[in-house]
């Protein structure tokens, strides 16, 4: 069989194995439970480890803190939000704005580069279902064989026993989750204070925890792999981000067909794939990865592992399944860091970088100045004429600031209502209100801009553009 008619075969094959329906349910609509196979191999390994660094991250991240604040909040009920020891009130909302449309461009971008490799390796419901709850199963259930046995066998003692352990693990391991997903909500010290003061002073608080438990609890124990394939949109969104140039986890169709059983293959000239149908076994969202890309594939690399296992054993090589593009396993070329991969790893660096610097040039105090809606100059005297002004101003450190406003101009002044400073409480607002005054004789037009600047002590922290309105001589 020459290439072309192993494309046609395998064409042909795909056509008839379409399915009209994800992998987890059947024809009916019910459930299909999947039970799969552990994995084991380099690419497992590999996972396992930058399994170790996320939970290390998403551990330590809560008892961090710059400055008396936590380095990551996102408090919605509050609308306080902190990233690396920044607070973001409501009026930073276009920085998020900014932020979610590059996060936008992220997506694209580097899924068209690199496909779903975030899901696989990184994703939080990745890793916690396969490195944490999939392999407590393991240890009480035993591998997939076992844990089907056990599905069907009658409700014994030994069946009572290790599903009822299970689910008690699982249940603590989602409490254990939950308190520190709250943490990145209220922070780890008012998550300390719900653990350790009365139940009446934190109702919802703890509320909030078992809620959270029951979802994690819920998702991990029986959602599962559905998660992926139905309420994450990512996978349905994969058809018009990936490209034939993107990196996925392929089938080497032109090297592994027409398949066949290993005894026969001389005989018949078949290719490599001998349909030992391992890498379904161990395909945690049930999928069969030799029909091509599908929504449900999170590119976990399993298959990848269990194909490599089987190559070494009948002696052929590895890589009948691996990181590959359309392209590459149409042409028969390596995977190759393109062109336009770099392009992209630019984009996205210089996306990063945009937003790095938005974030560390961002104002600890926002200040507002407007004249007085519906009051016009005041002229004192002969020689000198007046504006009166409002300000609003946002603190967002941690210390109470007392403001001075001064004028650049050295003809004017400013008299500030109350003749003292205006002070603004830590992570709160201020207002105050005060008079430029300018010379009569320095007014040559209606409005004249002014710059006016606002100081802590000797220190000055923001410089505002403003208007005054005065008379022009005839």
């Amino acid at each position: 069989m020459n290439p072309d008619e192993k494309v046609l075969a395998y064409i042909d094959k795909e056509a008839e194995s379409f399915r009209d329906r994800i992998a987890t349910v059947d024809a009916k609509g019910k459930r299909n439970w999947i039970y799969a196979q552990q994995p084991r191999g380099r690419f497992t390994n590999m996972r396992t480890y930058v399994s170790w660094l996320f939970f290390v991250i998403f551990l330590a991240l809560p008892f961090i803190h710059i400055n008396g604040r936590p380095l990551f909040l996102f408090n919605i009920p509050e609308a306080k939000f902190i990233l690396f020891g920044k607070v973001f009130w409501p009026q930073d909302f276009f920085i998020f704005g900014l932020t979610m449309i590059a996060f936008v461009i992220f997506i694209v971008l580097f899924t068209a580069a690199f496909g779903r490799l975030f899901c696989g390796w990184v994703c939080p419901q990745t890793v916690f279902m396969e490195m944490v709850f999939r392999k407590i199963e393991y240890a009480i259930e035993g591998d997939a064989s076992s844990q089907k046995l056990l599905a069907k066998a009658p409700w014994n003692t030994d069946k009572i026993v290790k599903k009822t352990t299970k689910h008690v693990v699982f249940f603590l391991l989602s409490f254990i989750i939950a308190n520190f997903f709250l943490s990145y909500i209220i922070g780890i010290k008012e998550l300390w204070k719900i653990i350790t003061e009365p139940i009446d002073q934190h109702f919802v608080g703890f509320l909030s925890i078992f809620v959270f438990s029951g979802v994690f609890y819920a998702v991990y124990a029986f959602f599962r792999e559905q998660a992926c394939t139905v309420v994450c949109p990512y996978g349905r969104l994969q058809g018009v981000l990936l490209d034939r140039n993107s990196m996925i986890v392929a089938y080497d169709y032109k090297r592994g067909e027409p398949r066949g059983k290993l005894k026969k293959k001389e005989e018949e000239h078949l290719g490599d794939c001998i349909d030992c149908l391992q890498c379904v076994k161990v395909c945690p969202t049930g999928i069969d990865i030799r029909n091509g890309t599908q929504l449900e594939c999170v590119n976990c690399t399993a298959c990848i592992d269990a194909c490599d296992a089987i190559m070494d054993k009948i002696g052929r090589p590895q890589g009948l399944i691996r990181y590959a593009s359309e392209n590459g396993i149409a042409n028969r070329e390596p995977l190759k860091y393109t062109t336009r991969m770099k392009l992209y790893s630019v984009l996205l660096i210089v996306l990063l970088v945009i937003l790095s610097t938005l974030l560390i040039t961002r104002k600890d105090v926002d200040a507002t100045v407007m004249r007085t809606p519906g009051m016009l100059y005041q002229e004192r005297g002969t020689d000198s004429v007046s504006n009166l002004y409002n300000i609003k101003v946002v603190n967002k450190t941690m210390a109470e600031i007392p403001l001075t406003v001064k004028l650049t101009r050295k003809d004017g002044k400013v008299e500030t209502i109350g003749n003292g400073p205006i002070h603004v409480k830590a992570e709160g607002q201020g207002a105050g209100s005060f008079f430029i005054v300018l010379p009569r004789k320095a007014i040559t037009q209606r409005k004249t801009t002014l710059q006016v600047e606002l100081y802590e002590g000797d220190k000055k922290i923001d410089q505002i553009k403003t208007n005054f309105m005065g008379p022009v001589a005839p």
